[in-house]
């Protein structure tokens, strides 16, 4: 008997040593990616400022070519919506541009409906830089207890950021093209 209560009191140990490691982890998560383009802001901005034109370039549009999509509100910029659902790879949420300022900034509220329920801000911020531009694309959102608890084990800065990079260089060679021709 007094081996399981030894036993149980070091599992009991273990799970509240575990709640308080998760429950300090910070209360925000915040993942952001950064490219050199050869190609005037007004350019670049107008990538990412038009959901219609991000299935060229959106690192999520690759991994499910059969996702449902639809677009709502204004054609493009503040207003404009694009919703999704598609597969566990990409799941099923809403991004609406909330503020659009051309050849700066493109700030959306994304909503995510599955596998997992969240809000977050996604922003892109293009900057001049001779005859480049620098463009910054961020995350940042809030962290539940069960997110703090995943991001104990899973990379979200790695894994998010992977896929900025790479929507990031599709957005670089599409933007190079276009300043070209």
């Amino acid at each position: 008997m007094k081996t399981v209560a030894k036993i149980l009191a070091g599992v009991v140990a273990i799970v509240v040593v575990l709640v308080i490691v998760i429950a300090v982890q910070p209360s925000e998560f915040h993942v952001a990616r950064t490219v050199s383009v050869a190609a005037p802001a007004p350019v670049v901005f107008a990538q990412v400022n038009d959901f219609h034109k991000w299935s060229a370039w959106s690192p999520w549009a690759k991994m499910d070519p059969g996702m449902k999509q639809a677009y709502e509100g204004a054609p493009s910029g503040t207003g404009a919506v694009y919703t999704w659902a598609g597969n566990h790879d990409v799941g099923e949420g809403r991004m609406t541009i909330t503020e659009s300022r051309p050849s700066d900034l493109v700030r959306i509220k994304l909503e995510f409906f599955k596998p997992f329920a969240g809000v977050s801000t996604a922003e892109f911020t293009f900057t001049p830089d001779g005859q480049q531009t620098l463009v910054a694309w961020s995350m940042t959102g809030r962290t539940t207890f069960v997110t703090k608890a995943v991001h104990l084990f899973l990379n979200v800065d790695k894994m998010i950021g992977d896929s900025f990079e790479s929507g990031l260089a599709r957005i670089k060679s599409l933007a190079e093209a276009e300043a070209r021709s």
